[in-house]
């Protein structure tokens, strides 16, 4: 039985605010004057603060067993996230950024493999070729600095990106489970696995100003919106609508410091637009016929 149109629509926007959120982490990145270990440490005790504090007002006295309802499944979720973030940082390390992002826009696919084998879930073809201009979008960003990459950053970034297809197939299939609970501890555990390279103590005056908002809004927030729209859509439309952070980045970097995009960056982000906000139409625009037919 297939999610009602208001249902689908819903998650669409859910996880399209997700990203948009998402995508505002160069600006803070550019904007705070610490170390990158101990940004990660306040982000993610900041980020899982917000969500604990989100799901306390929420569910108030049933707080508790929203997190004890999440189950094992929802531990799985939170160790993804976190051994994605894990993975990600050091790929960041071991490999150029162009081929994280290019290997990170594979992960419709590599979710859709995953929903078919794990949950018997089937991405219709418009998503599939949308993801895969998608793709085509991020190495036209990117190409000219592929060659940097090395074999080591390069897993870590298939790592990466396996993580985070397995976290969006498990909240698809626990969809009438809350996963919210499930992302705070995502964010606390990545605060623990950093702790041991970080100075929490450097962060002081604008610096931790910024960190509260760099944990709450873009952290924190993205995490709930991801959760709450993965319920609600397909696990392969989740993963390329997820996308969206990689042309939205550049973007907000340029209106707020006035760095201007290469004309490959700004090509290809075009085009990852026109993939993901064309699947999200023309997907609304299937079940309004369908629903059509059926009456």
């Amino acid at each position: 039985m297939k999610a009602p149109l208001s249902r689908v629509w819903l998650g669409m926007l859910l996880i399209a605010a997700s990203s948009l959120v998402f995508s505002t982490a160069g600006l803070f990145t550019r904007l705070i004057d610490l170390d990158a270990w101990t940004m990660l440490f306040w982000r993610g005790l900041f980020g899982g603060l917000f969500i604990a504090g989100f799901v306390v007002w929420r569910d108030g006295r049933c707080a508790l067993a929203a997190l004890r309802a999440i189950g094992r499944d929802g531990l799985m979720v939170a160790l993804c996230s976190a051994l994605a973030t894990v993975c990600f940082l050091n790929a960041l390390r071991l490999t150029s950024v162009a081929d994280v992002l290019v290997i990170g826009a594979t992960a419709p696919f590599v979710t859709a493999a995953m929903a078919w084998v794990f949950i018997g879930e089937r991405e219709d073809l418009m998503t599939l070729l949308a993801s895969l201009v998608a793709v085509l979008g991020v190495v036209v960003m990117v190409g000219a600095a592929l060659a940097e990459g090395r074999l080591l950053g390069n897993l870590l970034a298939l790592a990466m990106t396996g993580f985070l297809s397995l976290m969006m197939v498990i909240l698809r299939k626990c969809r009438g489970v809350d996963m919210v609970p499930a992302t705070g501890l995502s964010a606390f555990l990545c605060a623990a696995i950093v702790l041991p390279f970080a100075n929490p103590a450097s962060a002081e005056g604008m610096n931790f100003v910024l960190l509260v908002l760099f944990g709450s809004v873009q952290f924190g927030l993205g995490l709930i919106l991801l959760a709450l729209g993965g319920r609600l859509v397909s696990a392969t439309r989740t993963a390329l609508i997820s996308i969206l952070d990689t042309p939205l980045a550049p973007l907000w970097v340029w209106l707020a410091f006035g760095e201007v995009p290469a004309a490959a960056t700004l090509a290809g982000g075009a085009i990852v637009m026109v993939a993901v906000l064309g699947d999200m139409l023309l997907t609304r625009r299937h079940l309004l016929l369908t629903r059509g037919v059926r009456r």
